[in-house]
Parts: C-alpha cells; structure tokens; sequence
C-alpha cells in the first residue's frame, strides 16, 4: 500500500484545485489514503498555514506524505522543496511554510529542491504547481521513490524558517504576546503556555492583567470554557498546550476585536509597566 497523503492549502473547496489534486494521487497512487487537514487557510496566508501544519503535524499516520500548498509566489524563482524528518515527508513552497512543522517533528533530515521535470506533468502555464508538481511528486513519494530523485540535496539551514513570532519577557515579567490563532468558536490562541504564565507570577485560578486591542482587562485562568462567568474574561491552556483567551459560548476575537498577529501584553499582579502598546 502507499504511505498516506496528508493535503493543506488555501485552495478553498468553491473551485476544481482540491478535487484534481486528488484524482491525480488516486490515478498514479492506487490505494492511498487522502487526509484533508484543511483547505480553508485565508489566501495567501504563509503564517496560518505554517501554524495549522504544525498543530496537526503530530497527529499524522507513521511515514505519512504531507502535501502543504499555501504559495503567494507561485511561478516565480521561489524553490519547491521535499523535507525528510524522521518517517514524514513534506512537500511545499520554500517560504517558510514547512520549516515550522520540521521543527516539531525534531527538525530535518534531508531537504531536496524539486527540479526534475521528469517527476512533473507539463502544463501551459506555471501558476498550479500543487496540480502539476507537488501532487505528482507526492504520488510518486507514496508509492516509494526516494527524495534524492527529485532534485538535489540542499543545504539543511537554508530553509527558509517560519514566520511565527515568540513571547519577549521583559526585565519586570511583562509578557509581550501575540495572538497564533482563532478558532471558529473565536477563542484566541496566544504563543505562549503554562510556563509563561507562571513566570509571569499567575497561578491557576489567579488574575493576570491583559492590554489588548486598545484595553486592559483581568483574566483569570480556568481550567474550562464553562468556567468563565458570563462576559468574563478567561486565559486556559487549550488542547495543544497553549494559553488561549476565551468567553463562554461566545466569542473573544470579535468581542475586543483581535486577528492572527495582535499584540497581546500580559502583566504579572503587582507590576506597574511603563510604555504598553496596544
């Protein structure tokens, strides 16, 4: 049987991308299992991928073939490349799309920029590589061909890292924060965790002062949604390990108006910070 096909992209579902990336793994790949991870990432959005990649990276199938396809530079001289970490393969653009799950996995083995034209089906024009590169190249990783066929073996460090910012303490605790991710529920995933949180001087079920879209609030941290009162403001540590801030049944982004990438300052109790951004 072929190793498993793990596809990510902000193709969305309304057009044929999805469908025709799959009747070409299914043709050339007979028997492989797809796993649609997502295909809803916002267009464009090399930071949101990167992150979905990584929190579902560690859930995949043993040996599973990752397909990541979020590729603003797409025809142009920005490398396609395969990344070997341990038993996974990830296929995608070099603009920092990958680097970020290569590192979860406990960072990579082998990098190849995909040049051979052989391994690809030609195509009029250059701006549907996930159908005319990588969904090929996938098929034929699958079914067992090695990375070192697909083009030459580069420089592991010159893959181009993610573009995922990391919390700053500062000398008095104050944590310069900022919002990873929102789910659908409008709980807002900040990119830190537990340990954070204690150093900052927060203990569960404690407050923590947050200066966030233009205000500052208390939060206190609770173990569950449910916990939160109503309108209260809460920080948890969610299903991936992460401080998140949450409502009860509604929606924390929408209700201090936060997106990916916001600025999020948490301050330990006592502290009196100078020069907060908002």
């Amino acid at each position: 049987m072929p190793r498993p096909i793990a596809f990510l992209s902000d193709y969305g579902l309304a057009d044929e991308f999805v469908g025709v990336c799959h009747s070409i793994w299914v043709a050339q790949a007979p028997g492989v299992a797809i796993i649609d991870l997502t295909h809803e990432i916002p267009a464009h959005d090399v930071r949101a991928g990167a992150l979905a990649l990584v929190r579902s990276v560690q859930y995949l199938p043993d040996e599973a073939v990752v397909v990541a396809v979020v590729d603003p530079g797409v025809g142009t001289d920005r490398r396609l490349v395969g990344v070997q970490v341990g038993a996974v393969t990830l296929l995608g653009p070099d603009n920092g799309l990958l680097a970020p799950a290569a590192a979860m996995l406990g960072g990579a083995d082998l990098v190849v920029d995909i040049t051979n034209a052989d391994c690809q089906i030609p195509a009029p024009g250059p701006t549907f590589a996930g159908r005319d590169i990588l969904a090929p190249v996938a098929a034929l990783v699958a079914m067992g061909t090695p990375l070192t066929a697909l083009g030459e073996r580069v420089d592991l460090a010159s893959l181009i890292p993610g573009l995922l910012g990391v919390p700053v303490v500062r000398d008095d605790g104050v944590i310069d924060a900022q919002v990873w991710w929102i789910d659908r529920f409008g709980n807002c995933q900040l990119n830190l965790g537990a340990e954070e949180l204690i150093e900052c001087g927060v203990a569960p079920g404690g407050l923590v002062e947050i200066h966030l879209g233009g205000r500052a609030k208390s939060a206190r941290w609770v173990t569950t949604y449910a916990e939160a009162k109503p309108s209260e403001l809460v920080v948890l540590i969610d299903s991936y390990g992460l401080a998140a801030l949450a409502l009860d049944r509604a929606s924390a982004a929408n209700e201090y108006s936060l997106a990916p990438g916001a600025a999020v300052v948490l301050v330990p109790p006592g502290v009196t910070p100078e020069g907060i951004g908002q």
